[in-house]
């Protein structure tokens, strides 16, 4: 069951020669269970990092996240990622080139018993209309196939939140306007709660019901 977020105050630094350098200083961000949001910025305005520290790669200097009633990072509280219930759907895809577009989707639900992973994964193959493409490897996908496959993998383990950083800047233009929307459609049917990380204010307005603009520190 997908859950609100809430970040409040949060404060994200990284380590320079010169010492501490602040990305995020005193960020707050709402997203209502079920709902959409972008942080839409130039690079260097800190919205990756944000990104990360919400999926628990980042360390919170100061600050807390909330996903529902779990407190994520907070004073003395930093859950590792497996522990989040937090999918992460990658610019780069991240396929496993040597698994099939279904091993591929299946590969976060080893757990569960042969028939039940085997339907959740042909479910999702659906979902992401790649039905009959279960049986092909990554590099007989198109990008736009991969990303989808990238989308049903980071879904199947039907993760409170996801988050999507940049998932569609290594795509031609039409077939990133066209995915905006089929993925936009897709999470908004499975009632996912979700954050968009991008660059372009399109992308933005088609995905989100709430954009966050951000600016370099």
């Amino acid at each position: 069951m997908t859950a609100a977020l809430r970040l409040s105050r949060l404060h994200l630094t990284y380590a320079t020669p010169q010492g501490l350098h602040s990305v995020v200083q005193d960020f707050d961000l709402h997203v209502p269970a079920g709902q959409i949001a972008s942080l839409l910025g130039p690079s260097g305005c800190g919205k990756t990092s944000v990104l990360r520290a919400i999926a628990g790669f980042e360390p919170v200097q100061s600050g807390a996240i909330w996903l529902g009633e779990r407190l994520l990072s907070g004073p003395g509280v930093q859950l590792p990622p497996e522990q989040r219930q937090v999918g992460m759907v990658f610019q780069e895809y991240g396929l496993f080139p040597h698994l099939t577009a279904a091993d591929n989707v299946g590969f976060g639900l080893r757990r569960m018993d042969a028939a039940a992973r085997a339907q959740r994964v042909q479910e999702l193959l659906a979902v992401v209309g790649l039905a009959q493409a279960g049986a092909r490897y990554p590099h007989e996908l198109s990008g736009g196939q991969q990303q989808r496959i990238a989308l049903a993998r980071a879904l199947a383990p039907s993760p409170a939140l996801l988050l999507l950083d940049e998932p569609f800047s290594n795509l031609d233009a039409a077939t990133r306007d066209r995915l905006t929307q089929e993925v936009r459609d897709i999470l908004r049917a499975a009632g996912q709660t979700a954050v968009l990380v991008t660059h372009h204010a399109r992308e933005a307005e088609t995905m989100a019901d709430e954009i966050c603009h951000m600016t370099p520190p």
